[in-house]
């Protein structure tokens, strides 16, 4: 069976498109003309935004509605790449939740600082050594965990 994609997952792609095209200054766009060009509702655009393009996965997303209405997107790049895992140290903090996690596992292997396999890996390990664990000791250990298997990976790449 061939895998589907989703409108969700067709916009999300096509607007990482624009921005790698755009470089850092970012993207504008307007909701409608890509509500029109996807043959959707802007409110589906709008979802779009709001789950995949979250400042947790890396992005700032500017809007305006009302005449035409236009949605700015900037990119966060952490800094160069030796003082990415002091980023990782102050992003993950002292507890995380599985679903922050996640987010950080995207950015990362947006940016190329993980391979694909690693962040299914890291993902496993942290679902796998926290299920049974109450929620506020489950964080803790997998902000420890999470940020010594990223730490352990980036400084020997």
């Amino acid at each position: 069976m061939a895998f589907i994609s989703s409108l969700t997952d067709h916009i999300e792609r096509y607007i990482k498109a624009l921005l790698d095209q755009a470089g850092h200054g970012g993207l504008e766009i307007r909701r409608t003309e890509l509500a029109e060009l996807f043959e959707c509702v802007p409110s589906q655009i709008n979802y779009v935004l709001k789950t995949r393009f979250s400042s947790e996965r890396g992005y700032i997303v500017e809007s305006r509605r009302g005449g035409g209405g236009y949605i700015r997107i900037l990119r966060l790049e952490p800094q160069h790449r030796q003082g990415i895992c002091s980023w990782i140290r102050q992003t993950i903090g002292e507890s995380i939740d599985m679903g922050e996690a996640e987010a950080l596992l995207v950015r990362l292997l947006d940016h190329n600082y993980l391979s694909r396999k690693d962040a299914v890996v890291i993902r496993s390990l942290l679902a796998e050594e926290t299920e049974h664990l109450k929620p506020a000791h489950a964080g803790k250990v997998r902000a420890m965990l999470l940020r010594s298997m990223l730490i352990l990976l980036l400084q020997g790449s």
